[in-house]
């Protein structure tokens, strides 16, 4: 008798056949997809990998319309990926970036007029304001929401877009982002 038998282990018993779809914990874990992630997953996006360490929501207002945003950290980055949802389900992936760099004249005209120019030239690309509106975050996806504005803007190729959030008289952030596809994340897994 063999340590195997003598342990009651088969060969039968250790392995899967091929083919044949995984059950179980193992089922889950690869068949998660971008819209599965939660706060801990890790995934590959850039040749890097990032964690999951937040996710928030903004509320529209407008019978349900939902953006779902989720926080990744890289050993050495930050970025915000967003899931919009109107006739299709669409990803982004943006980076905050200090509402100084756009320059005292886009703070000055908010100010003045109550909205930021019609234009914008950012890093020698130049953004046309595309939507404007209000809505509620929900940070970690909780608690009443916090009202605020943005003004999205879009370059000439509609690829890339700037945008200008207003939290409070004087609070504003941006952020430069571009759109993604679902495919550009991979090896989407739970933290074990």
């Amino acid at each position: 008798m063999g340590w195997r038998e003598f342990f009651g282990i088969r060969k039968k018993d250790r392995r899967q056949d091929v083919g044949t779809p995984a059950k179980g914990p193992a089922a889950q874990v690869t068949d998660l997809t971008l819209s599965d992630i939660k706060v801990g997953y890790l995934l590959d996006h850039d040749m890097k990998t990032w964690e999951v360490t937040a996710y928030h929501y903004y509320d529209w207002g407008d019978g349900g319309n939902l953006t779902h945003e989720w926080q990744l950290n890289s050993a050495d980055d930050t970025l915000y990926l967003e899931k919009t949802s109107d006739d299709e389900t669409e990803w982004s992936v943006s980076r905050p970036i200090p509402f100084k760099r756009l320059g005292a004249g886009v703070r000055n005209h908010i100010l003045e007029k109550e909205d930021p120019p019609d234009e914008i030239e950012f890093e020698d690309r130049i953004y046309h304001l595309n939507e404007f509106g209000g809505g509620k975050f929900f940070k970690d996806g909780k608690g009443p929401g916090r009202e605020f504005l943005v003004w999205d803007y879009e370059d000439e190729s509609g690829e890339c877009f700037l945008s200008i959030q207003q939290w409070d008289e004087e609070d504003f952030e941006a952020s430069v982002g571009h759109w993604v596809e679902a495919y550009q994340f991979t090896n989407i897994l739970p933290r074990m």
